[in-house]
């Protein structure tokens, strides 16, 4: 087994982008994940990609659910965690990024995206948080993002949210920490993943992210399921507070 056997981490935001191939290496590394994200259909994508990875599909639960409101996470998880157990670790990934200039974006698709991206990181929190305390060396790893550095334009909803998750991380590290809790933020740069569909040229855009970074090549998964495996792991009980960046080297303030 590997370094993370005997872990029940929840992701959010599993079924996609990083969220799959961060499902995939925790799986390599011996967790069981409870995995969620909006749509069946996400699930079944996800089942698919973890069978033809040749890995153990009844480690993985994937759970249906709509992270816009407290009420429905907390009797989502209420079930899961019924069914499946308690987690000791948590990852909130899920966001939604409407992409537009801040003097178009109308007041209630801000508050949407704070609802979703941050709303519900804070409602997963509540419903795994006693298995959190209980397990006595919890984790929680909140997903941000290499926009609140850079302040990129015409995601202003997005960007708000993810500073606010980095807010939040160090605010929990404070306040879980007597518990044995840590809790971090990883900062991803630009990864090659359905959310750059916003960009009307791929090309052009790849160039200006190779560009940027010391490392003159796209980041992988695995680059990014490596440190968030790293942060959930044993190696890193003395880590709390901290926003990590795994960007190639773009940003380095």
């Amino acid at each position: 087994m590997g370094a993370l056997a005997g872990r029940h981490v929840v992701i959010s935001g599993a079924a996609g982008g990083l969220g799959t191939g961060l499902c995939l290496r925790l799986l390599r590394e011996g967790a069981r994940v409870l995995a969620t994200d909006v749509s069946e259909v996400k699930g079944l994508a996800l089942c698919e990609a973890i069978a033809e990875a040749g890995l153990p599909q009844e480690r993985c639960n994937f759970v249906v659910l709509d992270q816009s409101g407290e009420d429905a996470v907390a009797a989502g998880m209420a079930e899961a965690i019924a069914r499946h157990g308690a987690p000791d670790a948590l990852v909130n990934n899920a966001a939604i990024y409407p992409s537009m200039p801040t003097e178009d974006l109308p007041y209630e698709l801000f508050m949407q995206v704070q609802a979703v991206n941050v709303g519900g990181a804070v409602a997963l929190l509540r419903a795994c948080l006693p298995g959190l305390k209980a397990s006595g060396h919890g984790r929680v790893v909140n997903i941000s993002s290499i926009t609140f550095d850079t302040g990129y334009r015409n995601l202003s909803a997005y960007v708000a949210a993810k500073g606010a998750l980095i807010g939040l991380a160090r605010v929990w590290a404070r306040d879980l920490g007597p518990f044995g809790i840590t809790a971090n933020a990883v900062s991803p740069g630009a990864f090659p993943t359905d959310a750059e569909k916003i960009h009307p040229d791929p090309e052009q855009y790849t160039q200006f992210v190779l560009d940027q970074q010391a490392v003159k090549r796209r980041g992988t998964n695995e680059d990014f399921a490596g440190l968030v495996s790293f942060l959930l792991g044993p190696d890193a009980g003395f880590i709390t507070g901290q926003t990590i960046r795994v960007d190639g080297g773009w940003m380095m303030a």
